[in-house]
């Protein structure tokens, strides 16, 4: 199956583009704050905080990107949003999970760790650990951007053949 130009930039239009990086950005600030949150509270590595802040990012995701993004604020889908929009969040915190642990494994294995210590604040940031970690995120991004543009917030059947299927 050909993806056309005129299918292509449907799915990439800048309008839907820009207001889904500001929604998707505001959701990364979240996750990258809860993750140092959660690595500071329960003394765990930053991988072990990847899926908790994920989790907690994918609340505030889900909600702004029904108010903002893709024109779905007056749908009258919400459970069924809800539902597509979780199935695609798992698969997209994999992309995550996979990506950052890559990058990472690369990053220890052939660069120095470089860390930053935030001013006037006891946090020491390991620079490497952010970077691979925004690069999961941008990973995701894609991913994230695609399927909930054709899939989460557009009617494709999927959602009412899966009730059926469970009834």
């Amino acid at each position: 199956m050909e993806v056309t130009t005129a299918s292509r930039s449907k799915v990439y239009n800048t309008k839907d583009l820009l207001a889904y990086f500001l929604v998707a950005g505001t959701g990364a600030i979240v996750q990258l704050v809860t993750s140092s949150l959660i690595q500071d509270w329960f003394d765990i590595s930053f991988q072990q905080s990847i899926w908790p802040s994920y989790l907690i990012a994918l609340i505030v995701g889900f909600v702004l990107t029904k108010l903002f993004a893709f024109d779905a604020r007056r749908t009258n889908q919400t459970n069924r949003e809800m539902v597509k929009f979780l199935m695609v969040a798992l698969f997209s915190g994999f992309v995550t999970d996979i990506a950052t642990r890559l990058a990472y494994f690369v990053s220890s294995s052939y660069f120095q760790v470089f860390e930053f210590q935030i001013p006037f604040s006891h946090k020491l940031v390991n620079v490497n650990e952010m970077l691979c970690y925004l690069f999961g995120m941008g990973c995701s991004f894609v991913s994230n951007y695609t399927l909930h543009k054709t899939f989460t917030f557009k009617s494709t059947g999927f959602y009412d053949r899966l009730k059926a299927l469970i009834r």
